[in-house]
């Protein structure tokens, strides 16, 4: 990418900053096209992230429905394994009270039928989808030690699996209780943004003003926006002026100047004066609603990864299925008893489902989101982070990411010896005191951090459309755009324009240049070596942002960006995503604020840095905690590890079948040996242990910072 020469996108365009006055964004020009509400996706427990609000609701619910069922089924659980014949037998002790079976039997009936059920229920659902999986092999495996153990109860000759049905509905239950926490998504984003409209407006009915719902406002209504209230609706300026900050909803990183005509973007955050605006748009075609459909539309696509366990569960259905049916056959030809025929049978299929499986997935994803997050990383979607080692293409927001999001102070140069930088910020600092704009708002957080003290300033004027002047303890102090020193013939030093990005303004002390003050969104100190690091693994690096051609030029050659995108809206953001992802590419997007929820929500990979606002932290798969954006190079790398972490499980869980299978079938029968139920149960608990401890490991793949 030719730093967007090659790609030019019709983007809405801001004026250059003139003089002292802040770029304008003209949303004239803005893509009002209609879209209609798509109803939300609801996600089963197979473990997709829940679209929508009330998909988000159904899925807190199962939630808690999934942690009240292990818990019962836990303390019944107790009870089964300290009267189970197996366990007593295995420990050394005896303790059998009169009915023991049939006690044993009632308290595993509750925990087949009411721990089992969310199983069984997706047990139905595989089979009508023709996609047998975890479900159907839970199942498979709690009814026929259910049933086989309730005909021993009753007469049949044989073992008990009663202690078995329960710790693997115990820990299957577990397991996905774990998991479906670990990927409760991105369906709050609709809620937040929502939220950012006010509840009322104030209406103006001739010389009256009357308060009504958001809702009940129309077009063509005058509504009056005090200062520091947020912007109700879409509209025209029609009396006053302020300073609009508009960042969380174009990216715009100073203040907007609005004046009489000028648009409005409901959801923006007046300034200090008080305005009227006549209203354009209202409800579902607002610039905000706008917004909130497109996340919408993007979660709904977001690709979807089948589980891994799932398929392995898929394939050891089949297997258990096959072989279950074939021992029975096999020991029955061989003229062995039915009773013992049908043990060998009921073991194979009990031990075919491990709880090593159940747990190799799970166990990962807790831990690698536990871990991540004492190193700075939020995981909301465990397929994106665990897809982040394939990211090609990182689409950088500037506002807040790779800047610090604030316009404030980059240097202070003295141009006359007789004062200092510091005298020269503290005489200029008396002059932007009370004022409300961006760059005096800039200056005086400067002051602030350097505990300078303000001179009270006397004869305070405006320079119209030039700057500000006042006394300050006798002397006669302007602070000036470069226009003004044009129009007095003062030479501008060389030196000054050391940035584009950069807004200089001058300080004159009785009439000659003292020195001048430079303000920017300060690059952050990390972004650099976060590139090199990008670069170093051969993922391109590009930004799109909200800002002005100027400035995101600036920006992306001091960093060495591949490319860049500038005055980018929102729905631009998205098209640059597809764009990139048509060519090939796997991206991911990194920003923060409501213009970039689209894009977070469209991309591979979301990652939204937390210095933004709630709505991109909801929108993406992942948050960077410290707004750090080196955190996204330990994201990749330690997205790797994690999936190589469920991979080796898998494998383990997966291969334990291999070898305890055939055994349990009695392939080593006329060696002498076969694999009992009980010695099958310490196999299947030595596998859940592995499991654990190789998940453990993960701990050590990601470093303190």
């Amino acid at each position: 990418m030719d730093n967007n020469k090659d790609k030019k996108m019709d983007h809405s365009k801001m004026e250059s900053p003139k003089s002292n006055d802040h770029s304008k964004m003209d949303h004239s020009k803005m893509d009002h096209s209609k879209m209609d509400h798509s109803k939300m996706e609801h996600s089963d427990h197979g473990g997709s992230v829940p679209m929508g609000m009330a998909g988000h609701d159904h899925h807190k619910m199962m939630i808690a429905d999934f942690r009240k069922r292990f818990w019962v089924t836990l303390i019944l659980t107790v009870p089964i394994l300290f009267f189970s014949p197996m366990i007593q037998e295995f420990f050394g002790y005896s303790l059998l009270l009169p009915g023991n079976p049939y006690i044993l039997f009632a308290l595993s009936s509750i925990v087949y039928y009411y721990g089992g059920w969310p199983f069984l229920k997706g047990l139905v659902s595989e089979i009508k989808k023709g996609a047998p999986g975890m479900m159907t092999l839970i199942s498979m495996a709690i009814s026929v030690a259910y049933f086989y153990s309730s005909a021993t109860v009753f007469g049949l000759q044989g073992v008990d699996f009663f202690w078995e049905l329960a710790t693997l509905i115990a820990i299957m239950l577990l397991g996905h209780w774990i998991e479906m926490k670990s990927v409760l998504g991105a369906s709050k984003a609709l809620q937040l943004l929502v939220s950012m409209m006010p509840a009322e407006a104030h209406r103006v009915k001739g010389d009256t003003i009357e308060d009504i719902k958001l809702e009940d406002l129309l077009k063509d209504d005058v509504i009056l926006i005090k200062p520091g209230e947020k912007v109700p609706a879409d509209g025209i300026i029609t009396e006053g002026s302020s300073y609009l900050n508009e960042s969380m909803l174009t990216g715009e990183s100073k203040p907007v100047k609005k004046e009489l005509n000028d648009k409005v973007i409901g959801g923006s955050v007046n300034g200090n004066s008080t305005l009227k605006v006549k209203v354009e748009h209202t409800g579902k075609d607002s610039y905000l609603n706008k917004v909130i459909k497109m996340v919408e539309e993007a979660q709904k696509t977001k690709s979807k990864m089948q589980n891994l366990s799932d398929r392995a569960a898929k394939w050891l259905t089949y297997i258990a299925l096959a072989i279950g049916f074939g021992t029975l056959a096999v020991w029955l030809i061989l003229g062995f008893p039915f009773v013992y025929a049908l043990e060998r049978m009921v073991t194979v299929m009990v031990i075919a489902c491990p709880h090593a499986l159940g747990l190799a997935i799970p166990l990962v994803v807790a831990i690698s989101t536990a871990v991540s997050a004492q190193n700075g990383l939020l995981i909301r979607n465990r397929t994106a982070f665990e897809e982040s080692r394939k990211i090609s293409a990182l689409l950088f927001d500037k506002t807040g990411t790779l800047t610090k999001g604030d316009f404030g102070v980059t240097r202070i140069e003295s141009v006359d010896k007789k004062y200092t930088s510091d005298e020269v910020l503290r005489l200029a600092s008396a002059l932007e005191q009370s004022s409300e704009h961006p760059i005096a708002v800039g200056i005086i957080k400067k002051v602030k951090e350097e505990s300078v003290a303000v001179p009270k300033p006397e004869s305070f004027k405006s320079i119209t459309g030039k700057g500000v002047e006042a006394t300050v303890k006798g002397k006669k102090i302007k602070v000036v755009s470069p226009g003004y020193l044009r129009d007095k013939k003062i030479t501008i030093p060389e030196d000054a324009y050391s940035d584009a990005a950069e807004t200089v303004v001058f300080v004159l002390i009785d009439g000659k240049l003292a020195g001048y003050i430079a303000l920017a969104d300060e690059i952050r100190a990390e972004s650099a070596e976060a590139i090199r690091v990008f670069k170093k693994n051969n993922i391109k690096v590009l930004m799109a942002t909200g800002d002005n051609e100027k400035t995101a030029k600036a920006v992306s050659d001091k960093l060495g960006l591949d490319g860049y995108y500038a005055e980018v809206l929102p729905h631009q953001k998205v098209e640059i995503v597809e764009e990139l992802q048509n060519k090939g590419e796997f991206v991911a997007m990194t920003g923060d604020g409501v213009n970039d929820a689209p894009a977070l929500a469209k991309a591979n990979v979301g990652i939204a840095v937390g210095s933004g606002t709630d709505v991109a932290a909801e929108t993406a798969d992942i948050i960077l905690v410290n707004s750090n954006p080196q955190d996204i190079a330990n994201l990749i790398l330690f997205g790797k590890a994690t999936y190589n972490k469920m991979i080796q499980n898998l494998i383990w869980a997966t291969g334990y079948n291999v070898v305890a299978i055939p055994l349990a079938a009695g392939v080593l029968y006329s060696s002498g040996f076969v694999l009992g139920p009980a010695v099958g149960a310490v196999f299947m608990s030595l596998s859940t242990i592995i499991v654990a401890i190789n998940a453990q490991l993960l701990k050590r793949k990601i470093g303190k910072k």
